[in-house]
């Protein structure tokens, strides 16, 4: 009996052995068999606002282009592929011709080793560049009325010099008058002092 167990351990062993290599090997298959995108550019749902030159895709195992089909449509369904898709390794670049601004599609169709193709799609949209603000005035045109309403307090000035002169023209007019009053008056007193009179000493 001491022979026979460790040589039904190591049968059992082996036999365990066997069934966890199948188990590892048979899941593997058919994930081998079907590739997927991992990533793009744009990414997918993506705003951008300046046109890239070209899309890339990404996937999880390397593709083949004899068997991957890529179309690139914009609004209205207008083909936007600007060239060849350029392959290298699990990458793929498409030239991009941007139309107008809007919805843009990118469909994919990989072939893979079970026969089944593997279709997907990244969307993603071309929004238009921004508009210029309306508070901006252009160059060269005529100055607003505010402008003008900032260039018209230069005028009082001068406005108020000119009423300061016409003031001082009266007072010395006044002036004026008041002497020659003064020098009456004292002819007057002169003429009604009596003859002879003199200053008393």
């Amino acid at each position: 009996m001491g022979g026979r167990f460790p040589r039904a351990a190591r049968t059992w062993m082996v036999a365990v052995g066997v069934a966890l290599g199948v188990s590892l090997v048979l899941p593997a298959s058919p994930a081998a068999a079907h590739n997927s995108l991992t990533g793009s550019d744009p990414a997918n749902g993506a705003r951008v606002a300046a046109a890239p030159k070209q899309i890339e895709l990404r996937f999880l195992a390397k593709l083949n282009p004899d068997t991957t089909k890529i179309t690139v449509v914009g609004p209205g369904d207008v083909a936007a592929l600007g060239g060849e898709p350029t392959f290298s390794g699990s990458r793929v670049k498409i030239p991009f011709a941007p139309g107008a601004a809007g919805p843009y599609v990118v469909s994919y169709q990989l072939g893979s080793a079970d026969g089944h193709p593997i279709k997907g799609q990244v969307r993603f949209t071309l929004t238009p560049g921004p508009s210029p603000s309306p508070d901006a005035a252009p160059t060269g045109v005529a100055p607003t009325p505010a402008a003008s309403a900032t260039a018209a307090p230069s005028a009082a000035p001068v406005a108020a010099e000119e009423d300061d002169g016409g003031a001082t023209g009266w007072v010395w007019a006044l002036g004026g008058l008041a002497l020659v009053a003064a020098l009456a008056a004292a002819l007057l007193l002169r003429r009604r002092r009596p003859p002879g009179s003199g200053p008393t000493r």
